[in-house]
């Protein structure tokens, strides 16, 4: 994983960072109440975690129109990436598989362990099969975007156990 990465730690740093600017937690249901609530209990402990722990307001928006994104918040949240390789290359595994920075970072800062930041990342997909049935196909590629997600997750538990 960290091979590709070695020389080029701050550009997936980088990479990671744009995902700051339209967040999967940012965006929020309107109605029905039980999926806002659901997206709130997992979602605001992570925001409130980012303005209070690194300064990051972000805006929440109602809905997919997109929102700009203070340049303090988007600033003050890269700031917290890791900056070792390993590290940084498993934050981007995390990210791109949950669609969220602040759920990688929130993972690397021990505020949420793995299985808070695989559900916090799919509250949406889960409140739909509970109403309609699960999605054979989206079950199966989820079951193996949580392979990668679990090896990313032992390596930032690996590091900083070790560090």
């Amino acid at each position: 994983m960290a091979e590709g990465v070695v020389d080029r730690a701050e550009l997936v740093a980088d990479d990671v960072a744009k995902y700051l600017h339209s967040d999967l937690l940012f965006y929020r249901a309107g109605h029905p109440e039980g999926l806002v609530a659901r997206e709130s209990r997992h979602w605001d402990p992570v925001l409130f975690w980012a303005a209070d722990a690194l300064g990051a307001h972000f805006i929440l928006a109602e809905g997919i129109m997109h929102v700009g994104q203070p340049d303090s918040a988007v600033e003050a949240a890269r700031a917290a990436l890791p900056a070792d390789p390993w590290s940084i290359a498993a934050v981007h595994v995390v990210t791109t598989l949950t669609g969220s920075a602040l759920l990688a970072l929130a993972l690397t800062h021990g505020v949420l362990d793995p299985d808070q930041v695989w559900a916090a990342a799919h509250v949406d997909e889960d409140w739909n099969a509970e109403q309609w049935g699960v999605d054979e196909e989206v079950a199966a590629r989820r079951a193996a975007r949580l392979v990668d997600f679990k090896a990313a997750s032992r390596i930032l538990s690996a590091l900083k156990a070790a560090g």
